[in-house]
């Protein structure tokens, strides 16, 4: 998509311009260690995400749990649970965006399959 700058009642140029969409496979991309970092960011990245998130549920259902002893103020609650996977999202992307992208998630990897911004090669990878 373009984007026309109106100044002084004139449309100038764009004020941006779009990358030429990904090739489908890019077989130069496996040569490159950048590549690999990026995968291995990745990986590394989503296993953080779903240890984290996972274990406060786990924390939360074991508090609460009236066989264990657990009682209902005690623990993180809802909101903490909720803190937790939108803090882990925020302190993940934040880190590993200039690195790969920050995609964490195989439906935003599978999104920019789908626009042509990231190649075949990449996306299976990152999923």
């Amino acid at each position: 998509m373009a984007k026309d700058v109106e100044v002084g009642g004139e449309f100038q140029a764009k004020d941006y311009h779009d990358p030429p969409p990904a090739p489908l496979v890019d077989a130069q991309e496996l040569t490159q260690w950048s590549f690999y970092r990026a995968i291995i960011a990745e990986f590394i990245a989503t296993l953080l995400f779903l240890y984290i998130t996972v274990l406060t549920v786990i924390g939360y259902k074991s508090q609460v749990d009236p066989d264990k002893g657990g009682q209902d103020c005690d623990g993180v609650g809802i909101l903490g649970i909720a803190w937790a996977f939108g803090g882990m999202i925020f302190i993940l992307v934040y880190c590993t965006a200039g690195i790969s992208g920050g995609h964490i998630n195989p439906a935003v990897t599978f999104g920019l399959f789908l626009a042509r911004k990231v190649s075949l090669v990449r996306a299976i990878l990152y999923m």
